[in-house]
This record gives structure tokens, C-alpha cells and sequence, in this order.
């Protein structure tokens, strides 16, 4: 039995609609050292990947969207707000070492070999970035499609720590790192304007991640600017208490 997928309409330069097939991916592996289950730990009550495949079911631009985890538990919970859990993802691509390129590639096989297709864009919505909103996962895919480009990822504006303020220690002695600092100079004069990869967002063409095995870089490498309110990404006990309150926050602001 072949099961289709959706194919998204994208309206693109000259308003001509290319209808694509687009898979959307969270990997939530289960064994997170820093926060024991990191991926469902609590966050104002939800469990932390509700809120990126919340923000992921929205849009209608993703034709299909999986969880991909190695976890039972979490492969629950996710299904329980609405996610596809497909298969549970092989323990020897599951490790501390392994990376999410073969968490990525081994999601878009199984999806490929199931529906009989090949997709045209892969996109990761990371569990960790949970303040990613619909509106930032479809501007990624919209740029993508219309700029032709490998990768379109999210990044943020550093501030205070800007490459500038960078500095290494040599025979006990503080030294510019890469770029000179001015004596004095403020946060704001700092040139050129330094970005970061958030992580929260890749999007690929679904060769540049199969063929060329990359998320990013290479010489055709889009940015997406997330605004810093949006830019948590959840790799402490610290930065969970700091995502509680920006949520708080949020929720303030829009009510």
C-alpha cells in the first residue's frame, strides 16, 4: 500500500506555484546527560517538545512531520500532541557521538522508502529551541525555495559577546582573538554585526543533506534572523529556568 503525501504549494517569484514534497523532522534522542529527558522535561506545564511540534503541525508548508527518537517514552509523549512516530530510531545512531546527520538521513530513508517518493526540502525543527513559532518555520522554507539556496538555517545577532570582546590568553597575557578590539568602544559600535547559529531551524535541499551530507555552510548557506526574545536553545537546568520565564513573558505580551 502506498500512503501519499501532501504536497505543498509554494508561491514563488513571477507567482508561479511549485508544488513540492517537504519533510519536517524533530530528533528527540532520550539520553540527555544535563537534563535527564530533556526532551520531555517539564516547561510550564508541557512537556518541551509539545511546543516545537505545536509550532510544526501549524504549518501547511511541512507535507510530512516525524519525531525521530530512540526513546519509547518520548515516542508517547509526542504522539499524545499529535506527532508521527514512524519507527523507533536504531540505538547505534542514537549515541552521545552520533550526529544529527545520520539522525536526519536514516528519517529521510525510512520516509522515502514508506511513501514511495523523494522529497525536495528537508527541514529540522530542533526540540531544544522550543520559542520557534509557525511564522519562523515557513519564512525558512519560503526563502529556501525562492532563493534556490542549499540551506536556509536560523542564526541571531550576537551582542555582548561579539567576536571583538573574543580574547585568548597567551603567557598571561589577554590578546585580541581575531579581531581588534577598540579601546572603550560600546556594545553597539562593535562592526561588522556578528551572527550565531541558533540551532532551532535547518532547512536543506533534501540532496545538499543525502548527497553532500550537510545542514549548512558550503558556499550557498541562507540566514534566517530569529529575534533574540525567540533564540533560547535548552542545554541546561539554567537555560530551562530561563526559557520558563521568556515564556511567561510571552504569554504576557500577548494577552
Amino acid at each position: 500500500m502506498i500512503i501519499t503525501t501532501r504536497k505543498t504549494e509554494i508561491l514563488g517569484k513571477g507567482l508561479v506555484k511549485k508544488k513540492l514534497n517537504i519533510l519536517g523532522i524533530t530528533l528527540a534522542r532520550g539520553g540527555s546527560k544535563s537534563i535527564p529527558e530533556k526532551n520531555i522535561a517539564d516547561l510550564n506545564g508541557l512537556p518541551l517538545i509539545y511546543y516545537t511540534i505545536n509550532e510544526a503541525k501549524k504549518s501547511s508548508l511541512i507535507s510530512d512531520y516525524i519525531v525521530s527518537t530512540d526513546s519509547k517514552k518520548i515516542a508517547k509523549v509526542a504522539r499524545k500532541f499529535g506527532a508521527e512516530i514512524p519507527f523507533i530510531r536504531p540505538k547505534n545512531i542514537s549515541t552521545d557521538t552520533a550526529s544529527s546527520l545520520s539522525g536526519l538521513k536514516h528519517a529521510v530513508n525510512f520516509m522515502e522508502r514508506k511513501k514511495n517518493i523523494t522529497y525536495d526540502y528537508v527541514i529540522e525543527l530542533m526540540c531544544t529551541n522550543p520559542l520557534k513559532t509557525l511564522e519562523d518555520i515557513d519564512k525558512c522554507i519560503k526563502k529556501i525555495v525562492r532563493s534556490k539556496s542549499d540551506s536556509v538555517i536560523a542564526m541571531h545577532q550576537l551582542e555582548d559577546h561579539h567576536p571583538a570582546r573574543i580574547k585568548k590568553i597567551v603567557k598571561d597575557k589577554i590578546i585580541d582573538f581575531c579581531i581588534d578590539e577598540k579601546n572603550e568602544s560600546r556594545r553597539q559600535d562593535l562592526k561588522p554585526k556578528a551572527y550565531i547559529r541558533s540551532g532551532s531551524i535547518y532547512c536543506m535541499k533534501r540532496d545538499y543533506l543525502m548527497k553532500q551530507n550537510r545542514r549548512y555552510g558550503g558556499s550557498d548557506s541562507r540566514p534566517y534572523i530569529l529575534p533574540p526574545e525567540r533564540t533560547i536553545n535548552i542545554d541546561t537546568p539554567y537555560d530551562l529556568e530561563i526559557a520558563r520565564l521568556m515564556i511567561l513573558d510571552l504569554n504576557k505580551l500577548l494577552k
